[in-house]
């Protein structure tokens, strides 16, 4: 491992890497060795943090369904007992479980290891990390890495314990008590989703726990979910709420069932979407109208912080019809939500930080980026509206959806292309500036976002860096038949000067 390259590991404020052999061109660098060091490494990083002795620490790994998870959750859990640590291993677990168990009495971890790689292809996999205020950020894990590189450790003169525990039923009966609670059902207290039909797809995932645990003791119906069982080999279809197949897959299933809900996970139960009576997708910004509505009848006048590509639409629906305020920002979610924290350090109240992909996390849920619980959180309102005869989707009767959007992902053929991407969208901005018809959005966090007022175009338009790969992003939306058609036809004029750009996809 001397001429070993720590710092590929890094994915923003994860760690991924390629675990399995099987898709040519992606060698194997995720080994259980790899994986040993890193859990030595978490536990040198925490022992710093909390200057407290490794042998005085408790820990928690758990992992999703993919094939390489318990081989990979044995060697990081290997590497946490050499160094004396209390270990408890949870098993099939998801990655908000992992955080809970960190504040959850009883367990009260000082961290936690989550084996996922979300989304990814089978062959992947990685680790999230967890202490009690949450989620590591960038820098610890370009720290954690060092420390790997370094193998500074030393073995604990007594190995530490290692215990396998049952978390994700305490997980779940934490959101049983939450449905309970907030629907207070006057005739089924315990059983306030009696009479609902809800659908869970997993996708094969580690979100299966959810129709059994979750759903079942709530008295709903889950006749007709599908592909709970954990299969790291996915073979029923992606698990990603953002996958055209995934999303297809779950709507057809609540139209064939009757259901009155369907609900999706992601592979690590971070992200979910949902399914309405009629069959039709709540993802992107639709539900961020649903708790964005919810949130501001509870705390009226709330900051709603959304990542940078959420329509107008949801801006006019938030700030219009819900007196809030919307504060869009940069993709990725952690921005999202150390943006949220942010403000309410500095006294603007913001109680949801929610992406379109599905990300959404609440600060009454100390800001955890929680499929599940954004999901219940939908339920409660569900059978709450139920109970008064209406429709969960009511909430959201006046929001103004785009007749167009297409997302354009234009490689970038060149070693440094973030300084060239960066060029591009400075030059575009110049651009812009100079047309009677667009108007640059301000302000703006990431890119350039423009609105595109000719009638034919009727819109907006969005460039940017993505943020680790060498591809600028650009989505479109409009308001009018044709708009993302002639919006694109004008980009592509003005972006045929830029040579390492790959524009295929707008021809």
């Amino acid at each position: 491992m001397h001429d070993f390259n720590w710092k590929k590991l890094q994915n923003g404020s994860d760690i991924r890497g390629v675990a399995l052999e099987g898709i040519p061109g992606e060698a194997v660098n995720l080994t259980p060795e790899v994986v040993r060091v890193l859990g030595r490494a978490f536990v040198a990083w925490l022992s710093q943090k909390l200057e407290k002795p490794a042998t005085d620490l408790t820990l928690s790994v758990g992992r999703d369904s993919r094939l390489s998870g318990p081989e990979l959750a044995k060697a990081a859990m290997e590497g946490m007992t050499a160094a004396g640590c209390r270990v408890f291993d949870f098993g099939m677990a998801s990655t908000p479980a992992m955080f809970k168990s960190t504040v959850t009495p009883g367990f009260d971890c000082d961290g936690a290891m989550m084996v996922t790689a979300s989304h990814l292809p089978f062959n992947r996999n990685g680790m999230k990390f967890f202490t009690a205020r949450g989620g590591l950020d960038k820098q610890d894990i370009s720290d954690i890495l060092a420390l790997a590189e370094n193998r500074n450790f030393a073995d604990s003169a007594e190995p530490g314990s290692l215990e396998q525990r049952d978390f994700i039923s305490v997980y779940a009966d934490e959101l049983v008590a939450e449905v309970r609670q907030g629907v207070s059902h006057p005739d089924h207290f315990d059983r306030p989703l009696q009479g609902l039909k809800i659908i869970v797809d997993a996708g094969n995932g580690a979100g299966g726990f959810y129709a059994d645990k979750v759903l079942a003791p709530l008295g709903a119906d889950t006749t007709g979910s599908q592909f709970l069982d954990p299969d790291g080999k996915f073979p029923n279809h992606v698990p990603n709420p953002e996958n055209k197949q995934a999303m297809a897959s779950i709507c057809q299933a609540v139209i064939e069932h009757g259901a009155d809900f369907g609900i999706i996970f992601d592979t690590d139960v971070d992200r979910g979407a949902a399914v309405d009576r009629s069959g039709r997708e709540l993802n992107r910004n639709r539900p961020i109208a649903l708790v964005s509505a919810i949130v501001l009848r509870e705390h009226p006048g709330s900051t709603i912080v959304t990542d940078s590509i959420t329509s107008e639409g949801l801006s006019q629906f938030i700030e219009g019809d819900l007196n809030g305020v919307h504060h869009r920002f940069k993709r990725g979610y952690k921005n999202v939500i150390n943006e949220s924290i942010r403000l309410n350090n500095e006294g603007r109240e913001s109680w949801l930080a929610i992406e379109t992909s599905g990300h959404g996390a609440m600060k009454e849920n100390y800001f955890l980026d929680d499929g599940a619980y954004l999901v219940t959180i939908l339920l409660i309102e569900l059978a709450k509206s139920a109970l008064k005869g209406e429709s969960l989707t009511d909430l959201i009767a006046n929001l103004k959806e785009p007749e167009e959007s297409r997302e354009f992902r234009l490689g970038l053929g060149v070693e440094d292309f973030k300084t060239y991407g960066n060029g591009v969208i400075e030059k575009l901005e110049a651009f812009a500036s100079d047309r009677d018809d667009w108007e640059i959005a301000s302000p703006n966090y990431e890119g350039v976002r423009v609105s595109c007022r000719s009638p034919q175009e009727g819109g907006w338009f969005l460039l940017r860096l993505s943020l680790h790969d060498p591809v600028m992003p650009l989505n479109i939306e409009s308001n009018v038949t044709g708009g993302v058609a002639k919006i694109a036809s004008r980009l592509l004029e003005f972006l045929k000067s830029f040579d390492e750009l790959d524009l295929s996809p707008l021809q």
